[in-house]
Formats: C-alpha cells, sequence, structure tokens
C-alpha cells in the first residue's frame, strides 16, 4: 500500500520533513517513491511547499496520507480539489 508522509530530514533541534510518496512497510526515512513537497514545522507559520497537482494525482491512485499529511492537506484544500477533479470527469 503507498502513503503519503513525513520524511526528516533535518539537524537534531531542528526538524525539517519533505512529504514524500512510499510503501507503507519502508522505515520513515528510508527509500521513497516520490517527492511531492517539503514542510518547516519551526518557521512562524509552518511553512509548506507542496506541488499540490502531484499531490492530487497521488491520491487518485490510492495513496493514503499519514495523519500529520493529512492535516497538512486539509489546510490547503488538496482534498476538495481531488473531489472536484473526480466530479469533472
Amino acid at each position: 500500500m503507498l502513503r503519503i508522509r513525513l520524511r526528516r530530514v533535518g539537524k537534531k533541534g531542528r526538524p525539517y520533513y519533505r512529504i514524500v510518496v512510499t510503501e507503507k512497510r519502508n522505515p520513515r526515512d528510508g527509500a521513497y517513491i516520490d517527492g511531492i513537497g517539503h514542510y518547516d514545522p519551526m518557521a512562524d507559520p509552518p511553512a509548506v511547499t507542496l506541488d499540490e497537482a502531484r499531490a492530487v494525482d497521488w491520491l487518485r491512485k490510492g495513496a493514503q496520507p499519514s495523519d500529520p499529511v493529512r492535516r497538512i492537506f486539509d489546510r490547503n484544500d488538496i482534498f476538495s480539489k481531488v473531489h472536484a477533479d473526480e466530479r469533472a470527469d
């Protein structure tokens, strides 16, 4: 099963994450299929850089977001874009 989740790449005490698509069984910082964005929780407000078209594409292919990624997608209205594309088809 494909999963969209956070991959930690920051230093100790300075977290920084990449939003990646990976197999559910892979470790947190293991191999991934596609990188679709970045998340910096230390910025004020937390900074999110996201390739929305690729995120929507992976969701339509059946990838399941983790809980933190689901919250990021909710703030950026990604799920409404997935459903809008499905209604247009």
